[in-house]
């Protein structure tokens, strides 16, 4: 009889980041996938050993993305169409767009993908630079959401 063997899980060293259509880059860090749903306490009269605890809404944290600094401009360049220039381009108006954070195997395959609503960048912030210092230069990204599922 042949033994079941538990899958290994995945190294979780890189992740794929796109929005819509587009590729934004592979990351190096990834926080903020969860969620939490609010609880109302509701007590009822004449019962006082038992508590009803209403579920009510969902709260999606934002993304954060870290990575450390590359030669591709996609991050800042969708970042740049939420603002500024970009956004009087666009005519002022904003057009979120779903995407997807896919953590990959070694071989660059996804192995699990989270698919999210309405993308909004809400912060960038670059690498601190400093010619004494011996720390790599990253930069960070962070992203508001509607919320995500998870598959793949």
């Amino acid at each position: 009889m042949a033994e079941a063997r538990t899958m290994d899980p995945p190294f979780v060293g890189k992740f794929k980041f796109e929005v819509g259509p587009d590729p934004i880059g592979y990351f190096t860090e990834v926080s903020g996938l969860s969620v939490q749903i609010d609880v109302e306490e509701l007590a009822e009269g004449g019962q006082n050993a038992y508590t009803h605890r209403l579920l009510g809404r969902m709260k999606w944290p934002n993304l954060v993305f870290k990575r450390g600094l590359t030669d591709t401009d996609a991050l800042f360049k969708w970042l740049m169409r939420f603002s500024g220039e970009g956004l009087t381009d666009a005519g002022n108006k904003i057009q979120p767009l779903d995407g997807t954070v896919s953590v990959l195997n070694a071989r660059g395959e996804p192995v699990r993908i989270w698919s999210f609503y309405d993308a909004k960048p809400v912060r960038w912030s670059g690498p601190k630079l400093a010619a004494s210092s011996r720390e790599l230069a990253v930069e960070e990204l962070e992203v508001c959401h509607c919320g995500f599922r998870s598959g793949g």
